[in-house]
């Protein structure tokens, strides 16, 4: 099962996605960026995915400049490949498992460790 979180590009500091002004979303080509910073990049149509070492991320381009983009995440090492570019790039990490943004500073404070929780109390429920 992956680990779903949204990237944004934005003027503003989001501290929660409840208090989100779109009107300072920033539309860029998120993946023309990552292109430049990912070389293992298997392209299929409109669906992307990089594989790394013990990790994979993938997502769907839309050919747009966009605001915001969702990503699949496939192991911990592919939180902090974002969490690098995201830092570049002055981005913004929403986690859809627990519902807040990402500290990019400290990502073990809310990271893959809680999605690893979220993860076992789902399939426990099953």
């Amino acid at each position: 099962m992956s680990w779903a979180i949204v990237i944004f590009s934005s003027k503003q500091e989001i501290t929660s996605i409840e208090d989100i002004d779109e009107a300072l979303f920033v539309p860029i080509d998120f993946c023309s960026i990552l292109e430049k910073h990912f070389d293992n990049i298997i392209a299929n149509d409109n669906h992307r995915e990089i594989k790394g070492d013990s990790y994979a991320i993938d997502y769907f381009v839309s050919g747009e400049p966009e605001s915001n983009m969702m990503f699949n995440l496939y192991g911990e090492n592919a939180i902090y490949e974002l969490i690098r570019i995201s830092k570049i790039y002055h981005w913004q990490i929403f986690d859809t498992g627990n519902g807040e943004m990402l500290d990019l500073e400290n990502p073990a404070k809310n990271g893959f460790k809680n999605f690893q929780s979220y993860l076992q109390q789902i399939l426990k429920g099953k």
